[in-house]
């Protein structure tokens, strides 16, 4: 029988800009295919507009660490060639490796452009503040340290829609270009108004030749690394019509099992649903509803009804399309969606998308190894470990809810015949001490289970009719489950 799968995000905001990041991918590789992950979502690979940027600041999609341009070789995390290897490392342990897209915006331009903008408010892109005027606009990119290797298109002020700075005047705002079928496209978040302009040089997909050269691209770069799968950042900016294209595209070039995920970061219930629904359901995208559940569950402590936690989720409305996570770099402490999800409900978190039947779970580098920065946060390792061995050997089969406590919920996985002394019974507390009464079924009657993350020295028998109580400390999860041979 096929083992469950587990990704991991393999990076943080602050990880250091030393070049080494792609070697240490290779010789995690085996470990973490040990821990049962078994593909991980990697940062942007192209070149940013410096060489401590993390890679959403894109320069030139063509260079993954090869050319000599805005300061550097390497980007960030490594050359093209240790990328290359990390890869393989990876493939070669049977981890596959999904690359981060960044296709929303250009920064870090080669040269000036004077064009006519029209200033719209910030709060409102649809309402103009201003007459049209000319300004001079970093929009002109023709990758001198590349030159016409692997593509000869140079973007200029015609391919972007909206920019960020005058540097005629000095000034920053929100300018909206002008021109020809030049205007905000409107299958984007509704936001602001209209939600296409997010930052930098914002990429034009109402523009046929943009739409031609970046599905060019994304079948370049992922024929180049050979690569298992996208993760597309940012979509809510870009056009639904052309997300839907490009997944279309990449598809029949790579097949269908070549796995894209987007990160449509809307916490308002139905948005991601919507969202799925327009294009298809053709990609799956990151649970953004439950993380901010679990955000809310760990402020709110024994207040928060656990029964609830998976309102408005995208587990609960499309299983097969969801990506459930904790947090990631964008929530982690200091960023712009900043919305960390407390220490003494992680470990419960954790349990909530690894040990559950639905879901496709995330597990973040920053919660596992650690996050730099200050102040740092250290790694949960300990606390992550037990529950991936869980999911990897346990979570199998038909699974039962007892979510019939606002303060004490537990599930159940019934097991499958093809993994041995598979099957499991989870217990969550946000309050007080508790317990479960579950079925595991009668024909486990007689056998002994113990808790998995060690939180509780307890053995339980099963009983005859196939129940038993399965206690869990106050604040705090256990995983009972049949203990291994040996």
């Amino acid at each position: 029988m096929e083992r469950n799968h587990t990704m991991m995000q393999f990076f943080e905001w602050h990880l250091a800009s030393d070049g080494n990041h792609w070697n240490n991918l290779a010789k995690l590789a085996p470990e973490l295919k040990e821990r049962g992950i078994d593909s991980v979502w990697i940062p942007p690979v192209t070149k940013g507009q410096s060489v401590e940027d993390t890679g959403y600041s894109v320069y030139d999609l063509y260079d993954l660490g090869e050319f000599d341009q805005k300061g550097t070789v390497r980007t960030k995390y490594g050359s093209k060639a240790e990328l290359e290897a990390a890869i393989k490392a990876c493939q070669e342990h049977g981890v596959a490796v999904y690359v981060d897209l960044v296709m929303n915006h250009k920064a870090g331009a080669d040269e000036k452009e004077v064009f006519k903008v029209i200033q719209v408010d910030g709060d409102n892109r649809t309402e103009e503040i201003s007459q049209p005027f000319d300004i001079e606009g970093w929009t002109k990119f023709t990758f001198p340290g590349r030159g016409n290797q692997y593509s000869d298109f140079k973007w200029t002020f015609e391919h972007f829609n909206g920019t960020d700075f005058d540097a005629k005047q000095n000034k920053s705002g929100i300018f909206r270009i002008l021109g020809e079928n030049k205007k905000w496209n409107e299958h984007v978040d509704d936001a602001y108004g209209n939600y296409d302009y997010l930052m930098f040089a914002n990429i034009d997909y109402n523009h046929a030749k943009v739409k031609e050269e970046m599905i060019k691209w994304g079948r370049w770069l992922a024929n180049t690394l050979q690569c298992n799968g996208f993760r597309l950042d940012a979509i809510k900016h870009i056009s639904r019509e052309f997300i839907k294209d490009f997944v279309i595209e990449i598809m029949k070039a790579r097949g269908d099992d070549f796995y894209i995920v987007g990160e449509f970061w809307n916490s308002d219930p139905g948005a991601c649903q919507e969202f799925m629904d327009t294009v298809d359901c053709r990609l799956s995208l990151f649970d953004v509803c439950l993380h901010y559940n679990f955000n809310e569950a760990a402020q709110a402590g024994k207040a928060f009804n656990l029964t609830t936690i998976f309102k408005n989720s995208l587990v609960a409305t499309h299983p097969q399309n969801a990506v459930t996570f904790v947090d990631n770099h964008d929530s982690q402490p200091g960023q712009a969606l900043e919305s960390w999800v407390g220490d003494w409900f992680k470990q419960s978190a954790y349990a909530i998308i690894l040990l559950r039947k639905d879901g496709y779970p995330c597990v973040f580098y920053g919660d596992y190894y650690g996050i730099g920065g200050e102040p740092s946060i250290a790694g949960k390792k300990a606390a992550i470990d037990p529950l991936l061995y869980a999911r990897y050997h346990k979570a199998y089969g038909d699974q039962e809810d007892y979510f019939d406590h606002p303060n004490t919920i537990g599930w159940v996985r019934r097991g499958v015949p093809d993994i041995e002394r598979s099957g499991c019974a989870v217990v969550i507390s946000n309050g007080d001490n508790g317990e479960k009464r579950m079925c595991v079924g009668p024909e486990r009657a007689g056998q002994v289970w113990i808790d998995f993350t060690n939180t509780r020295s307890d053995k339980i028998t099963i009983g005859a009719d196939g129940f038993a109580s399965f206690p869990v400390n106050g604040g705090s999860v256990s995983v009972w489950a049949l203990a291994d041979k040996g």
